[in-house]
């Protein structure tokens, strides 16, 4: 058996490092992080290759005194707490002391700095386990640090690295999250020399506006609880901005970006009877509150926290989020578009004034009598009583024949047995899911040529999972372009979903390839995925159908396997038997 020894300190930083800062973002974080802590006002980022040729970041804060430098490469050495007290309640970003160690260990790096108050700037460099001492150097109050070709002296590290679009991508979000955090600094970004973002200094609301778009302001709604001595406040998007990843979800603990169970879990039941369980809600939320009562130790990039009440935390969130979206119970907020209620016919030939079922009993009596015949099938008085439909000998017909729409939403048909009830986008939904799956299994999805691609503005991310994709996007139906850095075209889509909102569709397939990867959304994530691409061509709530497209929908249901139900596992349909209709009448009593 091997002898134990101790290990050397570089290798000890560079396992570090792997946990740390496993890819250019996350020392980009620690980076941003460094100079929000030391109170900068203005930061400036540089990026090379998606930061794995260079990372660049440069502040105006506080600045390091030259006796300091050497300390500010050693692994624990930090400004930031000094003892067992200070962690439990500690209010920094960063506090471990790991972060410049690590990123120092596996780069070529150099740190400036200029103290406040100090007449000279002085810099330390690195490289793998040399570290040079300190010499002066020429910058303005504040700091600059410098990593450059990241991972060149660990190669499986490096292999592990996506391409310099993706790692740009990744950088990116990192950015924003940042600049979301602290919209009282300013944040300038720049790639291969391109400026990326300029964000000057504002409130909340501006700030979340110029990194999430005018689209996500005007369909957010504020929020601002305080109680106990916890705070939330921010925005949150209404649930018809709902999306099918959690690409547009920032929660704030104390200024610190986390994701959080139990956070998470609050805002899902928030939402949860305005937002179906298949899309993800949006927001920027700030929780504020004593930094003693929540540990961020627990994760080595500290992106997640543990609540000394996590019940109490729990239903402050919940409470104060589900009061802000209380609005959107009634009215328009509700989901669906309100709209005069109809007038509807009295039997005594008057006009009440409660809602109309729009029960167009002649249409589908004349339709039937045409597809039948006259005889036996269906007849209409000549004192214009409701028509009658009979059903035709034929016993292939199991769901029956469509009688009319209810409430834009359900489909009324009669069978043998009586009435028969449909959710008409549930059960939509379950064939065009069922012919997806059938299609992938198959040989790939089936595609269609839009005659005019369809554009859509896209993320850095939205556009490097296209453009290293190819092949997924390929078997699911798709063929995405690039047509700018920040713009993609929408060339192809599945046949069956032709008559879908390209571009949202596109979006959506984007968003599960980005958060699960290509070959994962193929294998465990396959039926998710087909689900939501389902949704999209399934019939709307609203659209009126006539007698031949509802007789359709129904022969559909009957030739679907687990037609029954939909993708969720809701019945799609209703069976109310004659006998159930006497007995709720009271005949023959």
């Amino acid at each position: 058996m091997p002898a134990i020894r101790l290990l050397p300190d570089l290798l000890i930083s560079q396992i570090a490092a792997g946990e740390v800062v496993d890819r250019p973002a996350s020392a980009l974080k620690e980076l941003l992080e460094n100079s929000l802590d030391a109170g900068a006002s203005e930061i400036a980022t540089q990026l090379a290759e998606g930061g794995i040729r260079q990372i660049r970041v440069a502040d105006n804060g506080g600045g390091i005194a030259r006796e300091e430098l050497a300390f500010a490469l050693a692994r624990h050495a930090t400004s930031k707490i000094h003892s067992l007290e200070d962690l439990e309640c500690v209010a920094s970003l960063g506090f471990r002391g790991e972060a410049l160690a690590s990123i120092a260990a596996v780069s070529h790096f150099s740190l400036a700095s200029r103290a406040a108050g100090s007449a000279h700037a002085w810099k330390v460099e690195a490289s793998g386990d040399a570290r040079s001492a300190p010499e002066p150097a020429a910058i303005a109050a504040g700091t600059v640090v410098e990593a450059e070709d990241l991972y060149f002296n660990t190669p499986a590290r490096r292999k592990f690295l996506r391409s310099p679009q993706t790692e740009f991508a990744h950088s990116e979000e990192t950015f924003k999250r940042l600049a979301l955090s602290r919209p009282d600094v300013r944040f300038v970004l720049t790639h291969n020399g391109r400026a990326q973002w300029h964000l000057q200094s504002a409130t909340a609301h501006e700030r979340i506006r110029a990194v999430l778009g005018e689209e996500f302001a005007a369909a957010s709604l504020p929020v601002d609880v305080s109680s106990a001595g916890f705070r939330l406040h921010g925005l949150a998007a209404q649930p018809a901005y709902s999306r099918s990843s959690r690409d547009a979800q920032y929660f704030f603990v104390n200024g610190r970006f986390v994701r959080d169970k139990v956070l998470a879990h609050a805002v899902r039941e928030a939402y949860h009877d305005v937002l179906h369980h298949d899309r993800h809600s949006a927001y920027v939320l700030f929780l504020e509150l004593d930094p003693a009562l929540v540990d961020a130790n627990v994760h080595p990039t500290k992106i997640e926290v543990r609540f000394r009440d996590s019940r109490g935390m729990h239903q402050f969130v919940f409470h104060a989020l589900e009061k802000a979206l209380s609005v959107t119970r009634a009215g328009l907020g509700a989901g669906r578009e309100s709209t005069p209620a109809p007038t509807a016919f009295r039997v005594d030939g008057g006009y009440s004034r409660q809602p109309g079922m729009d029960l167009l009993t002649n249409e589908p009596a004349s339709f039937y009598a045409t597809l039948f015949g006259t005889a036996g099938t269906a007849t209409v008085s000549a004192t214009d009583r409701p028509a009658v439909l009979m059903m035709p000998p034929d016993e292939d017909y199991p769901m029956g024949f469509a009688l009319a729409q209810l409430s834009g939403i359900y489909v009324l048909a009669q069978n043998r047995h009586g009435l028969v009830v449909v959710d008409m986008h549930a059960a939509h939904e379950r064939i065009v899911y069922e012919k997806l799956k059938n299609a992938l299994d198959d040989d790939g999805i089936p595609t269609q040529q839009l005659l005019i691609p369809a554009t859509m503005t896209a993320s850095a991310l939205e556009v490097a999972t296209a453009t290293e994709n190819p092949d997924t996007l390929s078997r699911l139906g798709f063929e995405l372009a690039v047509i700018a850095p920040n713009a993609l075209a929408v060339r192809s889509v599945p046949m069956t979903l032709a008559q879908a909102d390209s571009a949202q569709l596109a979006r959506d397939v984007l968003g599960e390839i980005t958060e699960f990867g290509g070959s994962r959304v193929l294998a465990e994530r396959q039926n998710e995925l087909l689900s939501t691409m389902a949704c999209h061509a399934a019939v709307r709530a609203n659209r009126a159908l006539t007698i031949p497209e509802m007789n359709a929908l129904l022969r559909e249901m009957e030739a679907t396997e687990r037609s029954g139900q939909c993708n969720h596992g809701r019945p799609t349909w209703f069976q109310v038997t004659i006998g159930e209709l006497d007995r709720m009448f009271m005949r023959g009593k």
